[in-house]
């Protein structure tokens, strides 16, 4: 099932809805506090995890391929772990194309199987939240148009955390179009002074596949869908429709029938997201293009010192 997310929860400051909330958000924090969690076991591998606070579109999986191209720069054996979801395929989809993945119900077991295939470095996509797993090193993904949103955690808003929690983490990476950069490293550095703080701009890699005198409808079940938008008419692309689905959205074939209709009324051509583009599953995908985006990091030699 695909849940839109609530449009209170990216509201500057909590509302009615928020505070009605609360008690649930409550009990899961007491429940989080004490849940047992089993003992860490030493890792015979680095490992790297790549998750979030605010819960989806935070760029995870864009900053986990930035990583591992780095890595195997420098002739590192790297590979990706992630959590099997049925709902993310697009997203392993992904990451088999850019190296070797380990997709496991648990975590821990994909690490396993990682150590003993010999790899130097495993990289997390999500698992922030696990604390079986000790990571050696841990990045905070933000992205910068949500930001936290009200603020609140589920479900009273859309943080897996409390903000606070910066102080148990390595890394941030503010990841976006390089929008409201000073204020968030500001309000960063008042809960972690320590903070390694770094940031990506999405860039697209496929530009010469359009042409900037079409008109285009875009559509994308991203957590990010702003930015997305953002990065295209930045790039001089016209955008005359946007449509927007809930995260991780499976598309039936009524649904594409429906943006094939309005594209064909507004005279104008159709643009996705790779991830969307690998969720479709329609005979006429010859007349769906999409953007592949790539993260690239301002710092990379600052990340590169941290991480090698």
């Amino acid at each position: 099932m695909n849940i839109k997310k609530p449009k209170f929860w990216d509201y500057k400051k909590p509302n009615l809805y928020s505070y009605l909330l609360f008690p649930i958000t409550l009990i899961i924090k007491i429940f989080n506090f004490f849940k047992i969690v089993p003992k860490n076991k030493k890792n015979k591998i680095k490992t790297i995890c790549i998750g979030n606070i605010y819960i989806g579109g935070t760029g995870k999986t864009s900053l986990s391929l930035k990583i591992n191209k780095i890595l195997n720069k420098k002739n590192i054996k790297s590979c990706f772990i992630k959590k099997f979801y049925s709902n993310q395929i697009d997203e392993q989809k992904i990451l088999e194309n850019n190296g070797r993945l380990f997709l496991e119900s648990k975590r821990i077991e994909a690490l396993r199987k990682a150590e003993n295939e010999n790899y130097q470095v495993a990289i997390f996509d999500d698992g922030l939240q696990d604390k079986t797993i000790d990571y050696d090193l841990t990045f905070v993904c933000f992205n910068n148009i949500n930001w936290i949103g009200n603020g609140m955690t589920i479900p009273s808003g859309p943080l897996r955390e409390n903000l606070n929690n910066l102080k148990k983490y390595d890394h941030v990476c503010l990841n976006g179009n390089l929008e409201n950069l000073e204020t968030l490293k500001h309000e960063i550095l008042k809960i972690n002074p320590k903070m390694n703080i770094h940031v990506a701009k999405y860039e697209p890699i496929n530009l010469n596949e359009f042409n900037i005198e079409d008109k285009y409808l875009v559509f994308s079940g991203i957590g990010n869908h702003k930015t997305f938008t953002s990065m295209i008419r930045s790039c001089g692309l016209n955008i005359i429709k946007e449509i927007e689905f809930p995260d991780h959205y499976k598309y039936s074939n009524n649904d594409i029938d429906k943006i094939l209709k309005q594209a064909s009324e507004l005279k104008c051509k159709i643009i996705t997201t790779e991830k969307d583009y690998f969720r479709l599953n329609y005979k006429k995908l010859n007349e769906i293009k999409f953007i592949k985006s790539e993260l690239n990091l301002v710092d990379e030699d600052k990340l590169i010192k941290n991480i090698v």
